[in-house]
């Protein structure tokens, strides 16, 4: 028996290569497709609420998500206020507890977050179709009131605290923390990036209260519901929810000068087996004319995986595990960082081949071939990103919050499409200035110094040595 299973065994090896070089080739692959945003309705609110509907997908699912221009900008100097004041209202509102609001959200199919970024908290439920006129009204108890009860106080800080600690033991946290400092100065919002943990402790209830009071209304709110859902119960719940809310104060409108390169920071972790990097340039702001180029020429350059800059430090030379760039939009300013934790003993060879590979796309158009594949990676990316419905609200609340227009979704792959490899290789001329970058490197700076300052590109840059926080 055996025997004659494995002269069975061997006969179909001796015959499955044969049978594999019949397999007819594959076919090719096809032009991408524009995307198309489904029909939206949008209107405002008489208070200055602003409302997003869009019908989306075949799941009976839908997200509703209300995005309120109250985050890490509006704080001042109380430097994670807002996170503090988010996670506080996710402890009860309306005289329900946050157990009686998750067990609510639990019903309805779904949950419910809360968190506070850089520019907007956000109050989002993704829950089941028929639910999503009661998540409407739950999302608005959550908003507008929030009880914010004082016995929790004390845990929610004592919860962020660990989340700090958890922070500054990381590399690139501390990397980060020193690279928006450099950019923005330690004295404004986008440079004030984490408290200090006696100032975290020292917050008081009256204190979140006031962020409250003071940050949150209609004026600064926009409700995104997004997938399937009744539009007339939904749109009869958020005028019952929502028309009574206060208005508010104007969304924050914030400067952010960029402090002028070169320079070079540094942080000493001794004895670290990787250097942290941050290297970085201004870039265009959303929606101007060099925006698409710069996105396209970054891809390219070292925000896709198949990357050059990935392709060289990682899979040629083995200098690190994760490269990678990409541009950091906020409204009316924009930031190109490229980020990488590379091997202590290798670092100038590293950012050698980084500051080349710059060279190499302000210095040639990039092959006809080469330039195509990565504009068809972005276009197909961008559909693929925008498959769901969560993901599809995301996108529109990043285009609204930079004011893009309504049709920038549509206008996006083809625009993208339309990038040739003379454009990129402008675009790599105008972004990368090597003579006025900021680079960050968190490491062992007995070793890693020495080969920055034998770099050529680094020899009349200043640096300089800081501790974080």
């Amino acid at each position: 028996m055996k025997r004659a299973l494995l002269a069975h065994l061997l006969a179909f090896a001796v015959v499955t290569p044969a049978l594999a070089q019949d397999f007819p080739p594959p076919p090719p692959v096809g032009e991408p497709k524009p995307f198309k945003l489904p029909a939206t309705e949008s209107f405002t609110l008489p208070n200055g609420m602003q409302v997003t509907l869009v019908p989306y997908g075949i799941a009976p699912k839908a997200v509703v998500s209300l995005r309120v221009r109250a985050g890490n900008v509006s704080e001042g100097e109380t430097t994670w206020l807002a996170d503090l004041t988010a996670a506080t209202m996710k402890e009860g509102a309306a005289g329900r507890s946050a157990g009686q609001l998750a067990t609510a959200a639990a019903d309805m199919g779904g949950d419910l977050g809360v968190s506070a970024g850089q520019q907007t908290t956000q109050i989002t439920m993704n829950i089941l179709s028929e639910f999503a006129p009661a998540a409407v009204a739950l999302i608005g108890d959550v908003a507008i009131r929030p009880d914010l009860p004082p016995g929790e106080l004390a845990r929610v800080k004592a919860n962020l605290g660990r989340q700090l600690s958890v922070g500054l033991s990381q590399p690139g946290t501390l990397a980060d923390i020193a690279l928006a400092r450099t950019i923005y100065g330690p004295n404004h919002p986008y440079g004030r990036v984490v408290p200090s943990q006696a100032q975290l402790a020292g917050y008081t209830i009256d204190q979140v209260k006031g962020f409250h009071r003071d940050q949150f209304g209609a004026k600064r709110a926009h409700l995104y519901v997004a997938g399937k859902f009744d539009a007339a119960a939904v749109k009869a719940a958020i005028t019952r929810t929502f028309g009574g809310w206060a208005a508010g104060p104007e969304p924050l409108t914030l400067a952010a000068p960029h402090q002028p390169g070169p320079r070079v920071i540094l942080i000493d972790r001794p004895d670290a087996p990787q250097t942290t990097l941050r290297l970085s340039f201004d870039a265009a702001v959303a929606g101007s004319a060099a925006d698409i180029p710069q996105r396209v020429t970054n891809s390219l350059l070292g925000g896709a995986f198949s990357s050059r800059i990935t392709t060289n430090i990682r899979e040629t030379k083995g200098y690190t595990y994760s490269p990678g760039s990409g541009v950091a939009f906020n409204p009316g300013d924009a930031l190109w960082t490229f980020d990488a934790d590379v091997t202590t003993n290798v670092t100038g060879a590293a950012l050698t081949e980084v500051f080349k590979e710059i060279r190499r796309m302000q210095n040639e158009p990039a092959p006809i071939e080469e330039s195509k594949g990565i504009r068809t990676y972005m276009a197909g990316l961008f559909a693929i990103s925008n498959s769901t419905s969560p993901s599809l609200v995301n996108t529109l609340a990043t285009r609204d919050l930079l004011g893009l227009p309504a049709d920038w979704t549509d206008r996006y792959v083809p625009a993208v499409l339309a990038v040739s490899p003379e454009a990129m290789q402008a675009s790599a001329k105008a972004s990368y200035p090597l003579e006025k970058l900021v680079l960050v490197a968190v490491g062992d700076l007995k070793t890693v110094e020495p080969q920055l300052k034998a770099l050529p590109e680094l020899a009349n840059v200043p640096f300089q040595r800081v501790s974080v926080p």
